[in-house]
Formats: C-alpha cells, structure tokens, sequence
C-alpha cells in the first residue's frame, strides 16, 4: 500500500477516533448534567417539605406558666389553640368571669379558643401575626413563636408597647 494511503487512512482513523471520543464525552456531560438536575430537584423538593415539617413542629400541647393546658392545632394553613385543662388556673377559675362582654363570663374555659391566626414566617422561621386572649385580665395581645425546643417553644406577648416573653413547656 502506498505510503501518502497509509497517512490518509491513518488521519482519517485518528479523526474517527477523536470524534468517537468527543461524542462520548458529550454524552458523558449529558448524564452528568442531567445528575445533577435530579439531585438538586430532590434537594429542593426536601427544603420544601423541611420548611413545612418546620412550620408544622408548633402542633402539640403545652402548659403556660399561668397554669393552662392549650393544645395548637393547624387550620387552613394557620395555627390556632384552645384550652385543654385548667390546673388550678387562677385559683380555680373555670368561667371566663373576666371577659369584658357580660354575655361571655360565664362560657367554660376548658375548649375555648385563646390563640388566633399565627402565621408561619419561613424566612424568619417564627409564627407571626397571632393573637392571644388571656382569660386571668380578659384582655387580646399579639403574639408569637420565637424559637421552638424539643421539650418547649418560647413566645413573646405584647399589648401597644408593652412586651414578654414567656416559656411554654411541651407536654404529652
């Protein structure tokens, strides 16, 4: 065979091969590529459903230090609380005497609903824009969940410029 067919065929063997190679690398690239667009959908679908699981962690029971059981429950994408059991509430209060509406002051305590509309802020990761009556004065503050424990949340209170923060302890 003569020598200028041999280089032909030697080029054209050698171009085969680099195309054969970058074809392969480019299907490489694909399949990466499209790795890592499935991992990082699944990477997002998981935050989406932690910030939900984090919103939904204030669901559970608790006991304020004035000595009133609440359990917070979760409707319509807000979070409520009504009142579970008294524990010697204001030395045995059991009727909301102190409701500023006569009509009320003699509605039983235990179910009624104290917490109102918070909101979850993932962002600042805290429930916001609540509100909070306090049957031992009769009055509605605002209120919200700062941080959330495993065995307690804290939530802060506040009425025009007056403020507090309080520790609510979990129970089972």
């Amino acid at each position: 065979m003569p020598r200028i067919l041999e280089n032909f065929i030697a080029r054209k063997t050698e171009e085969t091969h680099k195309c054969i190679f970058l074809l392969s690398y480019s299907a490489l690239i694909k399949k990466q590529k499209m790795k890592l667009q499935i991992t990082l959908l699944f990477v997002l679908l998981n935050a989406i459903s932690g910030i939900a699981q984090k919103a939904d962690d204030l669901i559970g029971k608790y006991r304020l230090p004035n000595k009133l059981d609440v359990e917070i429950f979760k409707e319509n994408g807000k979070y409520f609380g009504k009142i579970i059991a008294l524990r010697n509430f204001d030395d045995g209060q059991t009727t909301d005497v102190n409701n500023p509406e006569e009509r009320k002051q003699d509605t039983p305590l235990i179910g009624l609903q104290i917490i109102n509309n918070l909101e979850y802020d993932s962002k600042e990761n805290k429930w916001i824009h609540g509100e909070m009556y306090g049957p031992e004065k009769g009055i509605v503050f605002h209120l919200k969940v700062i941080e959330i424990h495993e065995d307690e949340i804290v939530v802060v209170g506040s009425k025009y410029f007056f403020w507090k923060t309080l520790v609510w302890k979990k129970i089972s």
